[in-house]
């Protein structure tokens, strides 16, 4: 038996303006940093022993990382992985998501932020929201760096990375993820087996730990989020 905790990182900036944000590098508010604080709390109460941390690439998911261990008094150190980066919004980053709605109509943002394979049209490469001018990703071979993503193309390398670096630990190791909406809804969509009409429907609570209990075959035995006041409905329990 082992455990999976998923944890979407708290409230950042751009998430308090709502605008696009993507694969550009945005901090926690003060709301995101108690939401990280609490999460750690959480974790804390159900005294698993976390074996292995990963994080992405982005500020706002290290740093929602570094707060749960500051909590869980865990000096281990966490990989970054760009796999698990939030999916990139192409020409759709910075921008507000009501503005664009009232813009392009609300079904169109919401068939761009929701469907399985409808990605924006790609970023200006000149752009200073473009992943290439931005210093977190200097060290990033640039075929690796997209210009846009639809949510078929984060699942791709969200769950390659995955199945690569991660799933065999689950056997009899305890891991916790910090990452992204979309990041942690395409593993939610393997490890669940949705398709691509529920993956639509799920939401991803910042700040919420996702536990899920697994056997030595990686069966899922049992998942609940334990802030129990901002839980989603995971569409199969």
């Amino acid at each position: 038996m082992s455990f999976l905790i998923l944890v979407r990182h708290g409230q950042s900036t751009w998430n308090l303006e709502n605008r696009f944000t993507g694969w550009f590098d945005v901090d926690l508010t003060k709301k995101g940093e108690s939401e990280a604080e609490k999460a750690g709390l959480l974790i804390k109460k159900k005294n698993i022993e976390i074996n292995f941390y990963y994080s992405s690439f982005q500020l706002r998911a290290n740093n929602t990382l570094k707060i749960i261990k500051k909590v869980l008094n865990d000096k281990k150190t966490f990989s970054r992985a760009w796999q698990l980066n939030e999916r990139h919004y192409g020409a759709l980053t910075g921008l507000n998501k009501l503005e664009m709605g009232k813009k392009i109509g609300k079904n169109k943002v919401h068939e761009f932020r929701r469907s399985w394979d409808v990605k924006p049209e790609a970023l200006n490469k000149e752009s200073p929201y473009h992943p290439i001018n931005i210093e977190t990703y200097k060290s990033l071979p640039k075929e690796f760096i997209p210009d846009t993503e639809s949510l078929k193309d984060t699942y791709e390398r969200v769950t390659k990375y995955f199945e690569e670096e991660i799933e065999k630990k689950l056997e009899d190791k305890n891991i916790l993820v910090s990452a992204h909406g979309n990041s942690i809804r395409a593993l939610c969509k393997k490890l669940f087996n949705l398709d691509n009409n529920q993956i639509s429907s799920l939401e991803i609570p910042t700040g919420n730990p996702l536990v899920i209990e697994l056997s030595n075959r990686l069966k899922i035995i049992k998942c609940e989020y334990l802030d129990k006041e901002r839980a989603k409905d995971l569409l199969v329990f």
